[in-house]
């Protein structure tokens, strides 16, 4: 698990880095996530939600079904979360049962848009934005918690004009940036470290009562935190250490403050977003941001209330 080593370092996992050539890609593969360098250079790195999910869990079984690995966490209060991915690990669906057994469906990653062309990435211009940059990009220091929770479920800054898949959202820019984001910057990370240190901690209260109040509103609603790194150190490095910030903190909204896990997902993105442009070290850029993506995954239409009980969704 992310995280789970007290006192790891970047250099512990790198240390462990296994990379081969496959089909012009080079794969790197560390003991809990990948990082892919596609042949036009292109890199991302892949992890895994579920280990989040473990957290108070009354029971977890896992059943391989055609391919399709199901596992299915109880919570103490009979609820269910269960996640569906595919042979090659990458998610499928996200589903929550309640304990009278109404299901649903919050990710629903297994849809492709028939406009879809090839991989993950989707070549769109980047957005218009015509609302104030301080409402586009929110400065979780500076705002307040009426401004926090608004950016938490204020509408995309242009019409959607399909549904995303989440690996499309997580791997398209020019998609993701149709949605406001919060930098939270009430928390950075030392250099090299994706550790959240306890002083900082409390800070995530006020963006913890934002999300749970818009998943109260809507138990749709998908949240993204995106980890990023400064521009020091090399490129797969800083994909794999984004991408455990974005854990760190995905996973202490959750521990301490009772977001529930399913309504969020993570990825980091290097080096790749710099909020200060400087080659060197900088606390400013090592930080997290949260981006609402509900609309991207429902196509922008209207956030659905539950179905009524007894009454599965349509899948």
């Amino acid at each position: 698990m992310a995280g789970a080593v007290i006192g790891a370092t970047i250099a512990d996992y790198r240390n462990q880095r296994q990379e081969v050539v496959e089909g012009g890609r080079t794969i790197y593969t560390e003991p809990d996530r990948i990082i892919i360098r596609d042949p036009g250079g292109q890199e991302y790195v892949r992890g895994n939600d579920l280990y989040r999910f473990r957290y108070g869990a009354r029971d977890i079984r896992t059943e391989t079904v055609g391919g399709e690995t199901r596992t299915v966490v109880i919570r103490p209060d009979g609820s269910e979360v269960i996640t569906v991915v595919g042979p090659d690990g990458s998610l499928l669906r996200r589903i929550r049962r309640d304990p009278g057994g109404r299901e649903i469906v919050i990710i629903d990653n297994s849809y492709r848009d028939p406009r879809a062309v090839g991989g993950f990435y989707v070549d769109v211009p980047p957005p218009v934005v015509t609302i104030p940059y301080d409402r586009y990009i929110v400065d979780a220091q500076e705002a307040s918690p009426d401004v926090i929770y608004e950016t938490m479920e204020a509408p995309p800054v242009q019409r959607i004009d399909r549904r995303y898949s989440l690996d499309e959202i997580r791997y398209s820019p020019n998609v993701r940036m149709q949605m406001p984001s919060i930098d939270v910057n009430t928390i950075n990370f030392d250099l090299g470290s994706w550790t959240i240190p306890p002083d900082q901690a409390a800070r995530l209260q006020v963006i913890a009562d934002g999300l749970n109040r818009a998943i109260q509103r809507n138990p749709r609603e998908v949240f993204l935190i995106e980890g990023h790194t400064d521009a020091t150190g090399n490129d797969v490095d800083n994909l794999s250490l984004s991408d455990r910030r974005a854990q760190s903190a995905a996973e202490l909204l959750t521990q301490q403050f009772g977001v529930p896990a399913e309504n969020l997902t993570s990825q980091g993105y290097g080096k790749q977003y710099l909020k200060e442009q400087t080659d060197g070290p900088s606390r400013i850029n090592r930080r997290v941001t949260i981006r609402r993506i509900t609309p991207l995954l429902n196509g922008g239409q209207a956030s659905l209330p539950p179905p009524p009980p007894g009454i599965a969704p349509p899948r």
